[in-house]
C-alpha cells in the first residue's frame, strides 16, 4: 500500500463562473438529500475541481469558494468551452477524446512510486521508504484551518487563533512551520487569506527605479501615454541549448535584425541543464542575449516544484546558474532571472531563495487573459491579479523581486466570432495552432491586444521543438518580426532590457540614445570564442549508469556536473 496514492493535481483555467449555495450531488449514500457547500468542502482544498454529477457532457466542474460575502462558503461553477472535456485528473480543459475520466466526480488518480520510493501521503510525493512515516494511513487527514475571522476578537492584540482556538503570535502564521498544534497556522497561507500577506499597492510607497505596482497591474511606468510607449516583444525559449536547436536560434537571430535604435534584437533562453551545449550558450551571450536558469534537474515531479523547500531551490537554481557560469565563462554576474519548471512557482519559499542569491526576477507566474494585459511588478506589494494556474503557489509574503509576469494568449482563430477559449501562456500550449496560418493570426492579434491598450510587453514563449516540428511556424515567426521591425516604435528586448526601460521610462522620441539598451552589446560582429569545444565525457554517482557529454570551451571537470555537485569537481565527504 504504501507504493500506492491517490492524488488531486493543480488547476488551470476554465471558461465561466457561477456562485451556488446549495446543491444535489450523485453520490450513491446520498439518499437524494441535497448537500450544503459546507459539507462538500469540509477540508477540500480552494484549487480542487470536482463534479457534482457524471451526467451530461462532462464540461462541468465546480471548485469551493470561501471568500463569500460574510464568509459564507459557495461552489464556483465552472464550464469548459464546447468540444472540450474536463480531465479531472489534470485539472483541466482537454479535448474531450482525450478525456478518460468523465464518470469520475473526483480525481482518483494512482501513482505508483519507482521501487525503493514510498509515497508520503503528508509531503504528496515519492520519498525514500525510511522517510516515509505514515505508510499506515489510507489518506492524507483533511487539513484543519485557523480561525480568521470571527464577529469578536477571541485572542489579544497581535495574535490569531489556531483551529483549535488557542492564540499564538500572529507572525507565526505561515512561516513554513507548525506552530499550532494542531498545524492549521500553515493551512491558510495563499495570496487572499495569509495573516502576514504582502499589503495592497501603494503608489506613493512603491516608486521607481526599485519598486513598481498598481492596483490592476495595467498601469504605464512613468505615466507615459500608451503612444509613446515602445511596444516590447519577449521572445523567450525554455530548456536545453544543443544541436537540437542551435540551428533555429541562428535563423531567428541572424545578426541582420535590428531594433529601431539600431541595436540587434535580443531574445532571452532559460537553459536547463542536461544536454546542454555551453560553448554554444557562451556565443548566445557574447551575442547579447540574455541567459537565465530553468533548473538543473528539471524533475517531471510537479509537486517536487510546488512543494519544494528553500535548499531544493537554492540547489537548483543558484546550482544551475554556478554551472552555466562556469562552463560558459560567463563571468559579467548577467545571470539574473529564472523560470520554474513546468511554471510550478514554488511560493514564499522559492522568493526568499531569489532575494537572498541576487536573483532580480522570476518569468514563472501567469496572468489571466484579459482586455488589457499586466505590466511586470514588483513583489514587495500584493500580486495585481488573481494566481492563475501554477498550482495557486504564488508567493503572498513581501519580496524584493520583480515578477515578469506571463500574460496569457488568445488562442481563438477568429477573436470576431470564437466563443470564449481559455488562454494559453507558452505558444506551444496553445493547441488549436495547427498551421501556419493560425499561427500568423494568433501573433498579430495578440500583438495588437497589447500595441493598442497600455502597450504592455508581448512575451511569446517558446520550446525550441514546437518551433521545429513544422518548418511553417518557424517561418510565420520570422516573418511576423520582420513586419513589426518595419515600425518605428517596436523592439524585440530580452526580459532585463524590460526591466531597465521601466526603471527609467523613457518616451519613444528619446529612446534612439537611450543608453541601457545601447551599453556593450548593440551590435555584435565576430567570431565565437572556440570553434572546437571540449566534448567531456562524463559520469555522476548522482546518475548511475549514465555517461554524459558535457560540450564546453573551459576544461572538463572530474565528474558530471549534478545537484548535489554542481562544479563538478567531487563531493566533499567530512570525516
Amino acid at each position: 500500500m504504501a507504493r500506492h496514492a491517490y492524488l488531486c493535481l493543480g488547476v488551470l483555467l476554465l471558461s465561466c463562473l457561477v456562485y451556488s449555495t446549495r446543491v444535489k450531488r450523485q453520490d450513491d449514500d446520498s439518499g437524494g438529500d441535497d448537500a450544503t457547500p459546507e459539507q462538500l468542502c469540509e477540508g477540500r482544498p480552494a484549487d480542487e475541481y470536482f463534479r457534482l454529477t457524471t451526467e451530461g457532457d462532462c464540461r462541468d466542474v465546480v471548485r469551493c469558494d470561501k471568500g463569500g460575502e460574510n464568509g459564507v462558503t459557495r461552489l464556483a461553477s465552472v464550464r469548459c468551452p464546447g468540444g472540450l472535456a474536463f480531465d479531472i485528473d489534470r485539472q483541466t480543459c482537454d479535448w474531450k477524446t482525450h478525456v478518460k475520466n468523465c464518470k469520475e466526480l473526483e480525481s482518483l488518480k494512482q501513482i505508483t512510486c519507482p521501487s525503493g520510493l514510498a509515497f508520503d501521503l503528508d509531503k504528496q510525493t515519492c520519498d525514500w521508504k525510511g522517510k516515509v512515516n505514515n505508510c499506515g494511513k489510507f489518506e492524507k487527514p483533511r487539513k484543519v484551518l485557523p480561525i480568521l475571522k470571527t464577529d469578536e476578537p477571541i485572542c489579544p492584540e497581535g495574535k490569531l487563533a489556531c483551529g483549535s482556538g488557542d492564540c499564538i503570535e500572529k507572525e507565526l502564521f505561515c512561516n513554513g512551520k507548525p506552530d499550532c498544534k494542531d498545524e492549521s497556522d500553515e493551512n491558510a497561507c495563499t495570496v487572499d487569506v495569509d495573516p502576514n500577506r504582502a499589503p495592497d499597492c501603494d503608489p506613493n510607497q512603491c516608486v521607481l527605479p526599485d519598486c513598481f505596482c498598481s492596483a490592476d497591474g495595467t498601469r504605464i511606468p512613468g505615466g507615459i501615454e500608451p503612444n509613446q510607449v515602445p511596444q516590447m516583444v519577449t521572445i523567450t525559449f525554455n530548456g536545453a541549448v544543443n544541436v537540437d536547436n542551435i540551428d533555429l536560434y541562428e535563423q531567428i537571430f541572424n545578426g541582420n535584425r535590428h531594433n529601431p535604435n539600431g541595436c540587434q534584437i535580443r531574445g532571452t533562453f532559460f537553459v536547463s541543464h542536461k544536454y546542454t551545449n555551453y560553448a554554444a550558450v557562451q556565443e548566445l551571450h557574447r551575442k547579447g542575449h540574455e541567459i537565465s536558469v530553468f533548473s538543473i534537474t528539471h524533475k517531471d515531479d510537479p509537486l517536487y516544484w510546488t512543494s519544494g523547500t528553500y535548499d531544493d531551490w537554492l540547489a537548483e537554481m543558484a546550482g544551475g546558474r554556478l554551472i552555466v557560469e562556469r562552463f560558459a565563462n560567463i563571468t559579467d554576474s548577467s545571470i539574473i532571472g529564472i523560470r520554474a519548471p513546468y511554471l510550478r512557482v514554488g511560493g514564499n519559499k522559492q522568493f526568499e531563495m531569489m532575494a537572498d542569491q541576487y536573483f532580480v526576477y522570476d518569468a514563472s507566474i501567469t496572468a489571466p487573459l484579459n482586455r488589457v494585459p499586466i505590466w511586470p511588478y514588483t513583489l514587495y506589494f500584493r500580486m495585481p491579479h488573481k494566481c492563475n494556474g501554477n498550482a495557486h503557489n504564488c508567493p503572498s509574503r513581501s519580496h524584493p523581486v520583480w515578477e515578469m509576469v506571463m500574460n496569457e494568449l488568445d488562442r481563438r482563430d477568429d477573436p470576431t466570432f470564437d466563443e470564449s477559449l481559455p488562454g494559453c501562456h507558452v505558444v506551444d500550449s496553445c493547441s488549436n495552432i495547427q498551421t501556419g496560418e493560425q499561427f500568423a493570426r494568433l501573433l498579430r492579434h495578440n500583438f495588437n491586444r497589447h500595441y493598442t491598450t497600455n502597450r504592455a510587453p508581448l512575451g511569446l514563449h517558446f520550446h525550441a521543438s514546437w518551433l521545429k516540428s513544422k518548418k511553417e511556424f518557424r517561418d510565420e515567426l520570422i516573418k511576423f518580426i520582420e513586419e513589426m521591425l518595419e515600425k518605428n516604435d517596436v523592439y524585440f528586448t530580452s526580459l532585463i532590457q524590460v526591466i531597465q526601460w521601466m526603471q527609467n521610462p523613457t518616451e519613444l522620441s528619446s529612446l534612439r540614445d537611450f543608453q541601457e539598451w545601447k551599453q556593450d552589446k548593440c551590435d555584435v560582429k565576430g567570431q565565437p570564442f572556440c570553434s572546437l569545444p571540449n566534448a567531456c565525457p562524463l559520469t555522476t554517482r548522482e546518475l548511475p549508469g549514465e555517461v554524459l557529454r558535457l560540450f564546453t570551451c573551459m576544461e572538463c571537470p572530474n565528474n558530471y556536473p549534478w545537484i548535489l555537485d554542481p562544479t563538478g569537481e567531487g563531493f566533499n565527504v567530512k570525516k
